[in-house]
């Protein structure tokens, strides 16, 4: 009776740290996005013999609903990526066509960038589609923070094999992530500095993400403004309105 109650209390140790762990990267995730947001981003494509920048606007409703519009340069404006649950479309007005995203797609580099489509639209749900444990406790530049590993469910369509993310313990922000493919190598590093208030929040405003195995590539995203909570209806990420967004 003495070993079955102490694997019970290991047991119901496991799942209460289990859900602690998720409740950290809710949390984060609910600052980070807000009930809706609206930010406009400076992304710089790093190359080791040349550079390119581009400006786009996001608009977030909750984790299912995300538009992305491109604004410059003038050879991508006016692009848009369409994100309902787990659909995923693209417009391309140069051809005039809506193109709906393949899953396989999804671990694709987004518009040249070291992002993933999945990274820009955010198709796997980091709270839905992962188990999430502690793993320790971290200092990321000065911030004690929370390290947690995200392992995906059985049967759940995602991209990574492995996330790792360091969660800053007081503000709840998320500082360090690390993607590990299906045979655990590590594949893309983002790292979050430039902290600063952000509609409102204290948020990083500069995000760079550095593949494992590219010498002298990386991707830098640039906050130049973020709105929280405006209310947005949900007839706007729809893909009726895709070719109209501007």
């Amino acid at each position: 009776m003495k070993n079955i109650l102490i694997l019970l209390f290991f047991h119901l140790s496991i799942i209460a740290s289990a859900q602690e762990a998720k409740d950290v990267v809710k949390k984060a995730d609910e600052i980070a996005k807000g009930k809706t947001s609206i930010a406009t981003i400076t992304i710089q494509t790093i190359r080791p013999t040349w550079s390119r920048e581009m400006s786009v606007k996001g608009w977030t409703k909750g984790n299912d609903l995300s538009l992305i519009l491109v604004l410059a340069p003038a050879k991508e404006k006016g692009v848009v990526f369409l994100k309902r649950k787990k659909e995923v479309w693209n417009w391309i007005p140069s051809i005039e066509r809506n193109i709906k995203m393949p899953p396989s797609m999804m671990n694709q580099s987004w518009m040249g960038t070291d992002f993933t489509n999945d990274d820009l639209v955010k198709e796997a749900s980091i709270l839905e589609d992962y188990n999430h444990s502690f793993l320790k406790e971290v200092t990321i530049d000065g911030r004690p923070c929370y390290k947690i590993q995200l392992l995906p469910k059985l049967k759940a369509a995602v991209v990574w094999g492995k996330v790792i993310m360091d969660i800053d313990k007081k503000d709840f922000m998320m500082l360090h992530v690390e993607y590990y493919d299906e045979d655990g190598a590590l594949i893309n590093t983002m790292h979050c500095t430039d902290i600063k208030m952000l509609g409102g929040r204290l948020l990083p405003a500069k995000m760079e993400m550095v593949p494992a195995n590219k010498k002298g590539n990386k991707t830098v995203l640039l906050y130049t403004s973020l709105v929280f909570d405006t209310p947005l209806d949900g007839s706007f990420f729809t893909t009726q309105n895709i070719t109209k967004v501007k």
